[in-house]
């Protein structure tokens, strides 16, 4: 069972996404070059607005969780600050190395091309060992622990810690064993089932770490892009100096960023079995005995961030906020299909380009459910346009949402 939600949303002059030149993210599509914000620039967005709606256990992405987050928590709850530490770094050599490597950094490995390979964890320099400060607790790479995971490893520290010289020993065999026996420990200890927290539930968490489990994203997302080819123009600015206006009859600085505007197409797909064994824990065969109250929030609140919530680049320059004009939602068995491919030919920018946007999707719908059949099971539609009744009812998004959810998780008969 899959959730698909399409969305045409409408920006003014704005720079939502920068390449590492600080220019507009852009990609060749179709006939025309477009402007394009990327998957992971939304999620971030999408994640953040997330964490302030929905009330499930959040996560932490960062290279700091040990310095940060379980050192100084260990020293709260008690344990002697050199005992503290060396637990933490015991800790951070037994999750983040694979088990026939010691909790020393792990050597770069030649790729295929002759390069070197970044170590999925590596430490900082000087990290894991006795001359180490609090702050080498910190890894290069980001990683994302769940609260739930945090908390957890919190108390099984300060467990071990109580068995004194032989703390390092119990951590070890409290930790001796594989992915399914650290996610066991974790849920009799009554730490939930959101491991990752809410965001790798979402959008994945990939660790290559013998304890720590991988969680698989069950919402995929693709970069967004405008219907229309790139038309850009470069923005010059300056700042005047308000005390020296008589020596400086100029301007004390100038400067330049490149903006655009445009209306963009959005798709995102949800596993929904693979969402319910995310947020659960059960088996992705049995996500339909599920109690789905939760899971209908999560998406609820999906959705409307996805709708409402805008890439924040320049919000003191350009104010991007926006909300979508038009939002899809489409349910069923079916293989998920984007329906970019309606904007293969750019659309020219004249008359109501919304209005034509949406014709060309629902032109494109009409066209691919010719050929396989209709290519969803059901179809509810938020829109400020007119869409073809024939595909799907039009109606505000509360109720558009609640059709599409009602489809996946059928109301209980009285």
């Amino acid at each position: 069972m899959f959730l698909q939600i399409h969305s045409l949303t409408s920006y003014h002059a704005t720079l939502l996404n920068r390449d590492d030149a600080g220019l507009a993210k852009r990609i060749p599509f179709g006939d025309a070059v477009r402007l394009r914000v990327s998957s992971q620039c939304l999620k971030r967005h999408w994640r953040e607005s997330l964490k302030q709606t929905i009330p499930l256990p959040t996560g932490l992405r960062t290279r700091h969780v040990f310095e940060r987050e379980i050192y100084p928590r260990l020293k709260q709850e008690g344990v002697e600050d050199s005992l503290a530490k060396q637990l933490t770094l015991s800790l951070m050599g037994l999750l983040l190395q694979k088990s026939d490597k010691t909790a020393k950094p792990e050597k770069a490995k030649k790729g295929k091309n002759g390069h070197e390979e970044q170590a999925e964890f590596d430490f900082e320099e000087g990290a894991g060992t006795e001359e180490s400060s609090a702050g080498d607790l910190r890894v290069k790479q980001p990683i994302l622990f769940g609260r739930p995971e945090v908390d957890y490893l919190i108390s099984l520290l300060k467990a071990c810690a109580e068995e004194g010289s032989g703390a390092e020993k119990a951590l070890q065999a409290k930790l001796k064993g594989d992915k399914a026996n650290f996610k066991a420990m974790l849920k009799a200890a009554g730490h939930g089932d959101l491991y990752a927290g809410l965001e790798g539930a979402l959008f994945g968490r990939f660790v290559t770490s013998d304890i720590l489990s991988r969680s698989d994203a069950a919402v995929h997302v693709a970069h967004s892009f405008t219907v229309h080819g790139l038309d850009t123009e470069v923005d010059y600015f300056t700042v005047v100096d308000d005390l020296n206006r008589e020596e400086e009859t100029g301007a004390a600085h100038a400067g330049d960023m490149e903006l655009g505007a445009g209306l963009f197409y959005g798709y995102v797909a949800v596993d929904i079995p693979l969402l319910v064994s995310n947020l659960t824990g059960c088996d992705t065969t049995r996500w339909a005995e599920q109690e789905p109250a939760d899971v209908r929030k999560v998406l609820t609140g999906l959705i409307r961030a996805i709708a409402t919530v805008s890439p924040g680049a320049k919000l003191g320059a350009t104010a991007p906020y926006a909300f979508s004009e038009f939002v899809l939602l489409e349910t069923g068995k079916q293989q998920p299909r984007a329906l970019s491919n309606a904007y293969l030919q750019a659309l020219p920018m004249r008359g109501d380009p919304l209005q034509a946007a949406i014709d060309a999707l629902a032109k494109y719908l009409r066209a691919l459910d010719a050929m396989y059949g209709r290519t969803s099971d059901s179809r509810s539609v938020a829109s400020t346009r007119a869409f073809d009744a024939d595909l799907a009812p039009t109606n505000s998004l509360d109720a558009s949402i609640g059709a599409a959810l009602d489809a996946i998780f059928p109301p209980a008969k009285a």
